[in-house]
């Protein structure tokens, strides 16, 4: 026969357990969220370096975007 203290003791070591479960899904996302603010902030600075290179090609060849005619269709 299965005392009250025997249950409550039962129902504790099964919220512990959850609660372990619960730690580790926490700190397994809480590093999928570093790893991937590093790669976005990695790919940002890439995004820039990109832009910058791309504005100083059109510099070098004299394009100027702004002074390209209208599109056929307009």
């Amino acid at each position: 026969m299965n005392g009250p203290d025997e249950t409550l003791a039962r129902r504790l070591d099964e919220m512990e357990v959850k609660l372990t479960f619960i730690d580790e899904a926490v700190q397994a996302l809480t590093t999928a969220d570093a790893d991937q603010s590093q790669r976005i902030a990695a790919l940002e600075r890439a995004l820039h370096d990109l832009r910058g290179e791309m504005a100083s090609m059109r510099i070098a060849q004299g394009d100027d975007p702004h002074n390209e005619p209208p599109p056929p269709h307009y």
